[in-house]
C-alpha cells in the first residue's frame, strides 16, 4: 500500500476492541474523487462495515466519486449500487478508467466503473 499512499490514496480503517475489520481509500484525482481499496474482514462482511466507511468517505469528497471494480464482481457492483452509484456506459468506462488510473489496457477491458449522483448531474450540467 506503501505506492497507493504515496500516489494520494488516504485509507480510513473500521475498528472495534483494537481489532481492524475494514478499510476503505480515496483518492483526489484532477476533478474527481476515486474510492479505493474497499475490503472488510470476510467474516465481517454483512455487517454494515463497508456501508458505514463508504458514507464516511461519501462525506469528506467534495468532487463526483467514482469507483473501478472488475466486471466479475458482481457482489461489489451491488454493494455500490445499494449505495446510490451507477453504473457509467461502456464508452464512458474506458475514457475514465484511462483517465484517473494507471492499469494495463487488459485490466481496462475487464473493469467497470461507477459513478455517484454528483458525477451523473456534473455531465448532464456539462452536456446541456
Amino acid at each position: 500500500l506503501r505506492h497507493e499512499i504515496e500516489e494520494g490514496v488516504r485509507f480510513w480503517g473500521y475498528e472495534e476492541k483494537g481489532e481492524l475489520l475494514g478499510v476503505m481509500g480515496l483518492q483526489h484525482v484532477g476533478d474527481v474523487s476515486l474510492i479505493r481499496h474497499a475490503y472488510v474482514r470476510t467474516a465481517c462482511q454483512g455487517q454494515g462495515i463497508g456501508s458505514k466507511l463508504l458514507a464516511y468517505l461519501c462525506q469528506k469528497a467534495t468532487s463526483p466519486l467514482l469507483v473501478g471494480t472488475w466486471a466479475d464482481a458482481v457482489w461489489a457492483i451491488r454493494f455500490y449500487e445499494r449505495h446510490g452509484f451507477r453504473l457509467v456506459t461502456p464508452q464512458e468506462k474506458d475514457r475514465l478508467l484511462q483517465k484517473y488510473w494507471r492499469i494495463p489496457l487488459r485490466q481496462v477491458e475487464t473493469s467497470v466503473v461507477l459513478a455517484d449522483e454528483k458525477w451523473f448531474e456534473e455531465v448532464s450540467t456539462s452536456e446541456s
